[in-house]
């Protein structure tokens, strides 16, 4: 079981703290996004810091998890924080994140899902983007403010 639900048995659906990493995966000019299926809206690969884990082993574990790919190396993009990282989940769980930003370098794997967090994987370009989860949106418009989209 997740670190995170072991620790919501205790506090329910109050807000806590979570670090975790995102990945962005880059082809073409496009970014990969999972159709998330817990809130319904498109954002970028990524998840929890597990007990014992590096950040890059949470990036590479994610990575693997619900996109079926694996990468050769991860590049620290960013580190995100704060107020505009508060999260209300559909369940009422609260989050604020703080999101370690990687790109994936040397991605291979055949793209698929792998577990049951996403309803549909997809590359997008940036005038194409679908409606964003609200971290994701943040971390997209810096994306392209920085020139990786």
């Amino acid at each position: 079981m997740s670190y995170i639900k072991e620790i919501r048995k205790f506090i329910g659906h109050s807000p806590m703290l979570s670090a975790g990493a995102t990945i962005v995966v880059l082809k073409q000019n496009k970014i990969l996004l999972n159709l998330r299926s817990d809130t319904n809206t498109w954002g970028i690969p990524g998840g929890a810091i597990e007990l014992g884990e590096t950040l890059e082993e949470t990036a590479a574990r994610e990575l693997k998890e619900e996109t079926n790919l694996t990468a050769k190396s991860f590049s620290l993009l960013n580190v995100f924080s704060g107020k505009d990282f508060y999260f209300k989940y559909p369940n009422d769980d609260e989050l604020f994140s703080v999101v370690v930003l990687y790109l994936a370098n040397g991605v291979s794997g055949n793209l698929k899902i792998a577990d049951g967090e996403s309803f549909e994987l997809k590359y997008f370009g940036k005038n194409e983007l679908p409606c964003l989860e609200s971290r994701a949106k943040i971390i997209i418009d810096w994306l392209i403010k920085k020139e990786y989209l």
